[in-house]
């Protein structure tokens, strides 16, 4: 998705580690990133609020 005037697009994507997904997920960022786009890898523990607990 492109950005409209002033609006901000979001792409997500939920991807496993060690699978053949990842392989892709990781082709996909380099592409962003050449697009000029930033991405922002999140952990499934930041997304249940268990990050940095333990």
């Amino acid at each position: 998705l492109r950005p409209k005037e002033g609006r901000t697009a979001r792409f997500y994507a939920i991807v496993s580690r060690d699978t053949v997904d990842a392989e892709f997920a990781s082709h996909r960022q380099r592409f962003l990133a050449e697009q000029g786009y930033s991405y922002r890898i999140i952990d499934s523990a930041e997304l249940s609020g268990e990050a940095g607990m333990g």
